[in-house]
């Protein structure tokens, strides 16, 4: 079974991979501030598919399998230097490119002091929801067309990753107050929701780096360094 079809197995009904609309990237801050409740319920939806016979954690390989048994493994693994392919020897980046080694392990090091409050959360996560990869028509349509880099991980990743995209809508701050008015509870919330901020931030700013996309790096950077104050003031 293909890594689609494996997919559309899985995911509940309510979650589109073939929506119409227009790409999220295009609404204004305006514009999702009446609609991010839609947003909400959709990412929420996918972490709730039913994950029965899926075991571990990370991204799914072709196969519908995850590589990794926990948490920890899945989030340390993937900066790993011997890896091959396009990341073998990416530290090299420290030296060749704007990624700065301080502020890297800085932030590696919250992300792991933290990992154990997401370790057993465990569900299906999109694991690419910037906004130009989502589709919506602003009203009732939020849909979710690429799922190459989906797999298993804490659900509060794929918030995570909208937030990196545009901090300025508050992804976090609306989603507690989301969270609180559903009655959904979400133990340990803002030590998960750093945690893989943290990681899917380092991960994201080692890309640009990569390709030097200098502009890209400083705005990840100034996300990352102020999210913690955000985070705490809520």
């Amino acid at each position: 079974m293909g890594k689609d079809n494996f997919m559309k197995a899985m995911l509940s009904e309510k979650v589109s991979m073939t929506p119409n609309g227009f790409v999220a990237d295009q609404l204004s801050p305006e514009e999702f501030a009446g609609s991010y409740e839609l947003f909400f319920d959709k990412i929420l939806e996918i972490s709730s598919s039913d994950i029965t016979g899926v075991e571990g954690y990370g991204e799914f390989n072709e196969d519908g399998t995850t590589s990794y048994s926990t948490c920890r493994e899945f989030l340390i693994d993937t900066f790993a230097e011997n890896k091959e392919g396009y990341w073998l020897n990416w530290r090299e980046l420290f030296a060749t490119t704007v990624l700065e080694r301080e502020f890297f392990e800085r932030y590696f090091k919250e992300m792991e002091n933290r990992i154990r409050y997401c370790e057993g959360r465990r569900y299906l996560v999109n694991n690419n929801t910037f906004f130009e990869n989502m589709i919506t028509d602003g009203k009732t349509v939020v849909g979710f067309p690429d799922w190459s880099r989906s797999g298993i991980c804490d659900f509060l990743l794929d918030f995570a990753i909208m937030d990196l995209n545009k901090p300025y809508l508050k992804i976090p701050e609306r989603l507690a107050a989301y969270c609180q008015q559903r009655g959904v509870v979400v133990p340990d919330f803002k030590e998960r929701f750093l945690c893989m901020a943290y990681f899917k931030g380092l991960d994201t700013l080692r890309w640009h780096a990569s390709i030097d996309d200098i502009e890209s790096c400083k705005s990840i950077m100034k996300s990352i360094r102020e999210l913690e104050d955000r985070i705490y003031a809520m």
